[in-house]
Parts: C-alpha cells; sequence; structure tokens
C-alpha cells in the first residue's frame, strides 16, 4: 500500500496504491482532506487476503469507517480492490456488479458564479452550452451575510462566521484547512442546524426567491436545476425557503438539516413540494434505511468514498428503488473516485445524475492515464469497457507536481503498518 497526497483535484485528496504479488497494482482515493492514517491503519488488515474476495475484506475493515469522511480509508481500499478484480479477471467493474443499463453517465457540475441571480443564470447557461443536461447550484446565507437585515442570529455570531471563513477556507478550491479549524472555529463550523441560532428573514427570503427567479429566467424551465449549501438554519426556515421555491421546478434541495434527523425529513417533505435529497456523508446502507423508510426523500445521494466503495453504494441504490427513490452520486473528488461512481452509476437502475466536482480544472483528468481527454465530453462520462476502473495508470509527473505541502513525498514505504493490531472482535 502507498499513498500521494495531492491539492485541488478539486480539493485536497489521498491517492492509493494497492499492489500484489502478481504485478498488478489498484487504484483507491480516501476522501477530500481525510488522514492517509485512515488507510494506513488497515494494511495489516488485508496483506495476505485474494483481492478478488472484495465482500470478504470489506466485511473485516468496514467497523472502522464512519460517516462522513471518516470512512475514507475503508472506502478507498474497497475501490482500490474492485480494481483489482476487475483487472485479475479481465473484465470492467461494472460487469462484475451484474451489468450495465447504460453506456453514457449524465454529468451535472456545481457551479459557482459571482454577483446575483442573473449572473448565475448566465453562468449555468455556459454550462447548457457546453452540453452539460443537468444543473446544480447553491442558494442559501452564504448570499445573505452581506445583505443588511436578511438574517438574524445571536449578536456577534455572523461576524465572527465571516472572519473565520477568511482563515478556515484556505485551501485551494475553497476547502477546509483542518489546521485552522481550532477551538471556536471549530465550534462554529460544526455546530448543527438547531442549534446556530440563524434565521433568514423575511428580507433574506425574498432576496433568494429573487436570485432563484433571475437564474430560472436566464437558463429557462425545461432543464432540471438542484441547489445545495442552504446553510446551517433549523428546520422551520427550510420550510419556509422550500415553500417560497416551489414554482422554480427544482430537481432536489440537498442537505436541508442534518441527514440523522429523519424527523425533521418528514416533516419537512410533509410541509413543500420541492423535493428533498440527502447522503454524501452517510455511512453504509443502514444509514440510509431510517430516511428511505420515512418516504421524506426524493434523491439519495450518496459518495463511494463515503457509503461504503463501490459495491456498498450499489446496494444504496438497489434499496432506494425498492423505496421508489432516485439515485444521483456525489463526487468531489479525483479521476479515480470518479471512474468508480462511473461503474456504480452503469450498474444502477434508478441512477439519474453523477456530480463532477472539477469541470473547471484543466488538468484534473489529466492526473490518470487510459481513459479518453477531456473525460467528460457533451455532459456525459463514456463507461469504460477495459478491466477494473478503465485506469492504466497514474501520471507520476503530475503528482508529484501537485503534491500537498504536508506530504511531500508519493508513494513512500509503509512497511510500520504491516503488523498493526488491535482486537478486531465485533461481539462477544
Amino acid at each position: 500500500m502507498r499513498f500521494a497526497d495531492i491539492d485541488g483535484a478539486p480539493k485536497r485528496c489521498t491517492l492509493i496504491k494497492l499492489y500484489t504479488n502478481q504485478g498488478l497494482v489498484g487504484y483507491g482515493e480516501v476522501r477530500d482532506a481525510s488522514s492517509r492514517t485512515y488507510a494506513a491503519m488497515l494494511k495489516s488488515r488485508i496483506l495476505g487476503e485474494n483481492p478478488c474476495n472484495v465482500e470478504k475484506i470489506f466485511n473485516r475493515i468496514k467497523q472502522f469507517g464512519g460517516d462522513s469522511r471518516q470512512a475514507g480509508g475503508v472506502c478507498g481500499i474497497e475501490v482500490a480492490l474492485w480494481d483489482l478484480a476487475g483487472k485479475a479477471w479481465g473484465v470492467p467493474v461494472w460487469q462484475l456488479l451484474g451489468g450495465k443499463y447504460r453506456d453514457k453517465i449524465r454529468i451535472y457540475c456545481d457551479t459557482d458564479s459571482e454577483g446575483g441571480g442573473r449572473d448565475m443564470g448566465k453562468a449555468l447557461k455556459e454550462r447548457v452550452a457546453q452540453g452539460y443536461t443537468f444543473l446544480k447550484m447553491d442558494l442559501g446565507i452564504e448570499l445573505l451575510m452581506d445583505v443588511p437585515g436578511a438574517l438574524s442570529a445571536p449578536l456577534g455570531f455572523l461576524e465572527k462566521m465571516r472572519e473565520y471563513k477568511k482563515t478556515v477556507f484556505t485551501t485551494p478550491h475553497g476547502s477546509i484547512d483542518p489546521r485552522a479549524m481550532r477551538g471556536e472555529a471549530y465550534d462554529l463550523f460544526n455546530t448543527a442546524h438547531p442549534f446556530t441560532g440563524i434565521h433568514i428573514t423575511e428580507k433574506g427570503l425574498d432576496y433568494l426567491e429573487q436570485y432563484m427567479a433571475d437564474c430560472r429566467a436566464e437558463v429557462g424551465y425545461e432543464i432540471p436545476l438542484a441547489i445545495d449549501h442552504l446553510g446551517h438554519i433549523p428546520l422551520e426556515d427550510c420550510i419556509k425557503l422550500g415553500r417560497r421555491l416551489e414554482k422554480y421546478n427544482l430537481s432536489w434541495m440537498e442537505d436541508p438539516v442534518p441527514w440523522q434527523y429523519t424527523d425533521q425529513y418528514v416533516r419537512l417533505a410533509n410541509a413543500t413540494t420541492t423535493p428533498i435529497g440527502t447522503g454524501e456523508d452517510i455511512y453504509l446502507k443502514e444509514g440510509f434505511m431510517p430516511l428511505l423508510k420515512s418516504g421524506a426523500l426524493a434523491v439519495v445521494h450518496p459518495d463511494i468514498l463515503t457509503a461504503g466503495g463501490i459495491l456498498e453504494t450499489k446496494k444504496i441504490g438497489d434499496l432506494a428503488e425498492e423505496y421508489h427513490t432516485a439515485m444521483a452520486i456525489h463526487m468531489a473528488e479525483s479521476p479515480i473516485a470518479c471512474m468508480g461512481a462511473v461503474h456504480v452509476a452503469a450498474a444502477t437502475r434508478n441512477f439519474t445524475a453523477l456530480e463532477v466536482h472539477s469541470v473547471d480544472v484543466p488538468w484534473w483528468d489529466s492526473l490518470v492515464n487510459g481513459l479518453p481527454k477531456p473525460l467528460v465530453k457533451n455532459g456525459y462520462i463514456d463507461v469504460p469497457t477495459s478491466p477494473g476502473l478503465g485506469i492504466e495508470s497514474l501520471n507520476e509527473n503530475l503528482i508529484k507536481e501537485k503534491l500537498h505541502e504536508d506530504f511531500p513525498e508519493a508513494w513512500g514505504d509503509t512497511s510500520q503498518w504491516d503488523k498493526e493490531w488491535s482486537n478486531d472482535r465485533r461481539w462477544s
């Protein structure tokens, strides 16, 4: 097992190589800004195992994962194992998952824009001109920070949020620098929605509704459009906003409240016809079960590097279908994770669209060799037919150029993890 930590793809991410005694190399990845240690500590659990026994190995190591970014090591290893299994059998991963439903995977890309709703609408319209058939944008309290009277919060709270954003969000593409996440900054950005005391005023709701109206005026109503990053606001404000946005024909409103609050998702779904989606921080299919059973979700939105890897995400999609729920896939990582998601999307019937966060990063798809360039063409990625993930090798020169300053070495020795031990018993 070897690692390389890189910046800006679009966020800091840790690439994994798994080597075999037959000369095959499998590629995986730890989700953005998570420690390589989450994967390295598992090395002793997989040494000597047949990598084609993916589910057996996954069931051994999945106890070391957790919600959000804490599952990164487990998921990254699982992806690399599927890459190895496909290469060993000479077939693409989607074939091992039961075959494919589609030859092309629909892509949507989060779109950023400075200015007002018309500016965002024009940016979205440019995505359409590039061939994208599905869109997503941010719509939340970030837009209201500098609008007087748009937000209410305990005095001084919003000022502190603005101050800390300048220091915490300091890495490329706006990702969080964990070194700056200490003390009060950590508390501010890790306070759950009902407990912040932040509320959107009627003026703020008017602003967001007009922003959305201006976006739709530019891009039209025919194309699907989802929204994200509402902010840490309570359920009641989400209900107000959801009702305001019903007329704009949204595909979903993403992560309005913490995913663990199933009862609040039910209340929200019962209060508005704006569709609701969540899932990028949920680990394992068991984590999705309460929300799916509740009927509150229109869309599940797992990330393969959080959910448990390739097979677990496929199982989540199949489970969602049983509850008549569509699946989109979150992806804000390198082409390794992207291709893992492509294989899941190809093999899952109720799949709708895959997120790609790096369409504006010109070197992103050059991190790997063996795939078409550009990887995303006219809003789609072709499903590969070559073995494994479809990646032949990595672009070592580019990876070395993009190495993170905290880990300036690529593919260093990891033998210190060969005999790492803990009591792995999960029951007595």
